[in-house]
């Protein structure tokens, strides 16, 4: 087995038929199942805008979702290599998509919004500066061909967690 390279598989199925097929735009639906080996599938569609329903996820959310997975990911491994103790994190990640005259598009960015919670809070400016290793370690930006921003924010124990033991 080759340690240096990783083989990943999906299966896309489209469940949109409503019995004419594609014999028109409107004529069918945008409606899909993604599966993989272990988690199941995942009900997927096209963004409402493309004539998706607002009840799956779209690519664009997967891909989105992606990024900000990976990213905190990435940056709870480089905590704690920088002796960081990460309390808690979250994320609201947005992403822009711009459409073509010619029915193309692309991302034009994304930008990541994580708020991170320290043990110490002295560690919090160190805390936010770890998002750019974490940026540069993952995989899944450094596939991207647009650029991920960051607006990071942390702080050190809320009363509400300060007493709590773990």
């Amino acid at each position: 087995m080759n340690l240096q390279e990783h083989h990943y598989s999906a299966r896309v199925r489209w469940t949109g038929n409503l019995g004419s097929g594609t014999s028109g735009y409107r004529s069918y639906s945008r409606d899909h199942e993604i599966e993989v080996d272990g988690p199941g599938s995942l009900a997927g569609t096209a963004d409402p805008t493309f004539h998706g329903s607002k009840d799956r996820w779209n690519p664009e959310q997967l891909l989105l979702t992606a990024v900000a997975q990976c990213h905190l990911l990435s940056y709870l491994h480089v905590a704690v290599k920088a002796g960081v103790v990460v309390t808690g994190y979250r994320d609201a990640a947005t992403g822009t998509l711009r459409l073509n005259s010619d029915g193309s598009g692309e991302f034009t960015g994304i930008t990541l919004h994580p708020h991170v919670e320290v043990a110490d809070a002295a560690q919090t400016a160190l805390a936010d500066s770890l998002h750019a290793e974490a940026n540069r370690l993952c995989f899944i930006a450094r596939s991207l061909d647009f650029p991920v921003h960051h607006e990071p924010s942390s702080a050190g124990p809320s009363s509400s967690t300060a007493g709590a033991q773990g």
